[in-house]
């Protein structure tokens, strides 16, 4: 248990995501008064003096302080409170993050925002290490995915426009999972009643995009290859029949898990015009795969990759995440032997969030959980290894809670690249989004204003209220094919 005081500015968010950097999975309060049973940490923006004061059971155990000049801006007020904290937690714990004050998701973007002010990459790079304490390799790695992104990006045009099809089932549920997804056995025979009303919501997205130049369709989830072969079949045929998908265009399907995966769904992907798929193992360990609830092996998973090949799947995705309970830097080593036997056109490296809501948040105790710095090592490997596959890294967001404070990072084949993430993760682009949980996010271009229309999660109400979510967009969504 953690608390934390704020005296002179209202930033709590900032205050507790750098707290989070050094003391991670804690739960943590923002109250008024200094515990006198816990560690209490104050930070202060007050008379000059931006500071933060670390209590233990009531006594003050440490301190840290810089002047400021007056008046401060929003942005270098952030910058002193997270400094002053990130200097005391530092000098308390040993520790010093690699990612320095930044606790953002989406790092590229603010290299990305320099580069559109003139900015040189030197310049860049000294912002970030200077300013906001991030270690030189980070910053290169940042400057370099700014780059790639960047070469993507200047094919945007302000009609362009993407869909998002939320599958949210899954065979069982992770143990690391917090998504919204709904476990089969329990909802299979809401599956076509599910669909039903995503047929009707997409229905009306397709007279909409007829304004703008579709250019990604991202089928994802849950799993979506959990659907039936012949439930499968119906929303490909739907979505060819509402959007006639071209090869210009990247159609991904997250085939996800290899046990959901049959040959059949494989030809009908390939048949309805979907190139790009996934098929992610998460580790190629077989001990690790049952300890994080997956029903299948590492074999399934080199079969169901072949299969994919020999169905003429040219574009394959495979996701891992480092730092699974148990698992060692050698583990990772042999995860990478395995993958790059495989040859996938992209590799996503996620490094595991420990999310409020999955079953390891509610069993953390049970588990080894990885060093942040046997991470580091497993980062290295993962890296040392993409160079060798020939895969550039091409996009990288980060999560709160993940272990060691690191960083996802997706690399790929020169041309390979999956820009439905990178348009994700830059918010340059429109994105319609479907289905339960699904978040419709619109980006004006001339002002990069987001607005924002949600679904709600609950498959029950998704399919009792979809009038109701057609109606969010209808009033939500820009009308005349202006963003």
């Amino acid at each position: 248990m953690m608390y934390y005081i704020l005296r002179g500015h209202a930033l709590q968010n900032d205050v507790q995501t750098m707290i989070q950097v050094f003391y991670p999975n804690l739960h943590y309060y923002q109250t008024e008064e200094i515990s006198a049973e816990e560690t209490t940490i104050e930070s202060s923006v007050e008379k000059g003096i931006a500071s933060a004061m670390l209590y233990r059971r009531g006594k003050k155990a440490a301190a840290w302080a810089i002047p400021y000049h007056q008046p401060l801006t929003e942005k270098e007020c952030k910058r002193l409170v997270k400094l002053t904290i990130f200097a005391l937690l530092s000098a308390q714990t040993g520790k010093r993050p690699q990612w320095g004050l930044l606790t953002g998701v989406r790092p590229a973007k603010i290299v990305n925002a320099l580069l559109e002010e003139g900015k040189s990459n030197t310049e860049c790079l000294q912002y970030l290490t200077d300013l906001y304490l991030v270690a030189p390799k980070k910053a290169a790695l940042t400057l370099r995915i700014a780059m790639a992104e960047r070469r993507l990006l200047a094919e945007n045009r302000c009609t362009d426009i993407s869909l998002y099809i939320g599958i949210p089932f899954c065979p069982t549920r992770c143990l690391y999972c917090s998504f919204t997804a709904y476990p089969l056995a329990q909802y299979q025979t809401r599956v076509d009643a599910y669909l039903d009303a995503l047929c009707l919501e997409l229905e009306y997205l397709s007279e909409y995009v007829k304004a703008f130049r579709l250019r990604n369709i991202y089928i994802g989830g849950g799993t979506p290859t959990s659907l039936t072969e012949v439930q499968l079949e119906r929303l490909l045929q739907t979505v060819h029949a509402l959007f006639a998908p071209t090869a210009e265009m990247e159609y991904t399907v997250e085939a996800g898990r290899p046990d959901t995966i049959t040959k059949e769904k494989l030809r009908l992907m390939k048949r309805y015009g979907v190139n790009r798929i996934s098929i992610n193992p998460q580790t190629m360990n077989e001990k690790t795969l049952q300890r994080i609830g997956r029903q299948h092996t590492v074999e399934d998973i080199r079969r169901v990759f072949w299969q994919a090949r020999e169905a003429g799947h040219e574009n394959i995705n495979m996701d891992l995440i480092l730092g699974l309970p148990e698992e060692t830097a050698e583990d990772v080593r042999h995860t990478m032997e395995e993958v790059a036997a495989l040859a996938p056109d992209n590799v996503t490296v996620h490094t595991l969030a420990v999310k409020r809501a999955s079953r390891l948040k509610e069993q953390f105790d049970q588990y080894t959980m990885t060093t942040a710095q046997t991470l580091e090592q497993m980062l290295e490997i993962a890296a040392e290894y993409a160079e060798k596959m020939g895969l550039e890294p091409y996009y990288m967001y980060r999560q709160k809670n993940m272990v060691g404070n690191f960083e996802n990072v997706g690399y790929c084949k020169p041309g390979k690249e999956g820009v439905y993430n990178i348009q994700i993760m830059e918010e340059k682009q429109t994105i319609l989004a479907a289905g339960a949980g699904a978040s419709t996010k619109t980006v004006d271009p001339k002002t990069d204003r987001i607005e924002r229309i949600f679904n709600v999660k609950s498959v029950e109400d998704y399919i009792g209220r979809i009038e109701e979510m057609i109606e969010r967009k209808r009033q939500g969504l820009p009308q005349g094919g202006i963003i």
